[in-house]
């Protein structure tokens, strides 16, 4: 990034009226980045907003890859967990408790994962397997349908 690049930059952020931006390029593997932020809106003939350019040191790209396949779970795998019946999804025991699971909470075979109430039963909705919940995909208090997904696991 030269300085040429640098003050094209000051210039479409002064015109565009943005409060803060970011441009980041990378050349023969070398990062590039800049930001430009404004303090307040632009006024008619306000200096351009202070400029902070950073070289980062060069990512190894096999190092990035392997990061980026450990963070990444694979869609294929992740089992559905369906509603039983047409009701209303609660996902906690009473109004005022904490839920039974969360985005990330560990459930074995026979944990409770969610009530539906429906004709004025509660009926427990249990995990059949092991995994990781990754997606509530419900809302408390919502009317769910019978073989609507409830809760995505890994």
């Amino acid at each position: 990034m030269d300085k040429k690049q640098i003050r094209e930059y000051i210039r479409l952020f002064k015109e565009s009226g943005l409060s803060k931006m970011e441009i980041s390029e990378t050349v023969k593997d070398e990062t590039f980045s800049i930001r430009l932020e404004s303090a307040q809106a632009p006024a008619a003939g306000a200096l351009p907003a202070p400029v902070q350019y950073v070289q980062a040191a060069p990512a190894s790209p096999v190092a990035a890859a392997e990061e980026d396949a450990a963070s990444v779970k694979d869609f294929n795998k992740y089992r559905d967990v369906k509603s039983p019946m047409v009701g209303i999804f609660y996902a906690s025991p009473s109004p005022d408790a904490e839920p039974f699971v969360k985005v990330g909470s560990k459930v074995k075979k026979g944990d409770t994962l969610c009530i539906i109430e429906a004709m004025k039963l509660m009926n427990d909705v249990v995990a059949e397997e092991d995994g990781e919940i990754v997606e509530i995909c419900a809302e408390n208090g919502a009317l769910v349908e019978f073989g609507q997904i409830l809760f995505k696991l890994f």
